[in-house]
């Protein structure tokens, strides 16, 4: 059989530059030479790639998308690759943009009965008109303050005075013209991936997440090695299903295609809260979408394999 000849993109012009290029390099070296011409496009952070469009589209049967946050993650990519007629992998532009913008896919959520934290939106305008008086903010503290479409946890806080909430919009703001303000969950952090495997849609084992140097799983503790223990959850079955299935209905909610992982808090009165969903989670030795994987038995290799499968079928349909 002929090999497939697989551009690998990584790096990017987004905040995410660094995990992206963790990402890219983990999946090159995961890509079987058996069965891959895979070959690296790291795009530096001012946006400029090392090959053309042209070149590229020439070079390669399927673009391995592993670039996270803005540009890669929020459908600008996928349309490039769309207009080149290149299949890739991940979701579509409109889902890629879905997910990442955190206040319309909680408004999505929340029209189709999944929970979400009750939250507010502070704009760049706000603050103008605000500066120097303090937010009207009618939710208790602690509260979490975040961009509205950042990942990795970037720019996100944990506010639990009331005279740090303004630095805390602020931070949120320099990665975003919007912040959200939601109340903070208090229970048992639990992320759930979702891979479709040939016309079927699975969700895979469901991981639980602690952070062993902090209030919650921010940027330091996803990357810093031993700063979080994540293990397979340890919830009744019942809550397991419940974390399942809306993982799938939000993944169908915005369209995802091939693959995503969602992020959801179990309080301790039983009640499931969805975080937000990810539609280029990472794919680094620390990341979880790859230990879900192996927790339901899937090799990173093969994990690798079935997402190119998903990317080659939908560009012959």
């Amino acid at each position: 059989m002929k090999k497939l000849s697989v551009a690998v993109l990584f790096g990017g012009p987004s905040s995410e530059h660094e995990v992206s290029v963790l990402s890219g390099r983990n999946v090159l070296s995961n890509l079987s030479p058996l069965k891959y011409n895979a070959f690296p496009v790291h795009i530096r952070r001012d946006g400029e790639w090392p090959v053309s469009g042209e070149e590229l589209s020439k070079e390669a049967d399927v673009a391995f998308i592993a670039l996270h946050g803005k540009y890669g993650e929020d459908g600008t990519v996928q349309d490039l690759l769309e207009r080149l007629g290149l299949p890739y992998t991940g979701s579509g532009v409109l889902a890629s943009a879905l997910g990442m913008n955190k206040i319309l896919s909680y408004r999505l959520f929340n029209s189709l009965g999944l929970n979400v934290p009750r939250f507010r939106i502070v704009s760049g305008y706000d603050l103008e008109w605000r500066k120097g008086y303090p937010l009207n903010i009618p939710l208790d503290l602690p509260l979490v303050v975040k961009p509205y479409n950042q990942g990795s946890s970037l720019g996100v806080s944990l506010v639990r005075r009331a005279e740090d909430l303004w630095p805390a919009v602020q931070k949120a703001l320099q990665l975003g013209r919007e912040a959200i303000v939601q109340e903070y969950i208090n229970g048992t952090e639990i992320t759930e991936s979702v891979l479709e495997v040939g016309d079927g849609v699975v969700a895979l084992a469901p991981i639980e997440i602690k952070s062993l140097v902090g209030d919650f799983f921010d940027y330091y503790a996803k990357y810093s090695a031993g700063s979080s223990k994540e293990m397979v959850a340890r919830l009744p079955e019942p809550v397991v299903e419940r974390i399942q299935k809306d993982a799938v209905t939000a993944h169908k909610a915005i369209g995802a295609y091939g693959f995503s992982r969602s992020d959801f808090i179990f309080s301790p009165d039983g009640r499931l809260y969805l975080l937000e969903i990810n539609t280029l989670p990472g794919l680094t030795e620390n990341s979880l979408f790859p230990k879900a994987a192996a927790a339901s038995g899937i090799t990173f290799p093969r994990l690798l394999d079935i997402m190119i499968e998903q990317a080659a079928k939908r560009g012959n349909n």
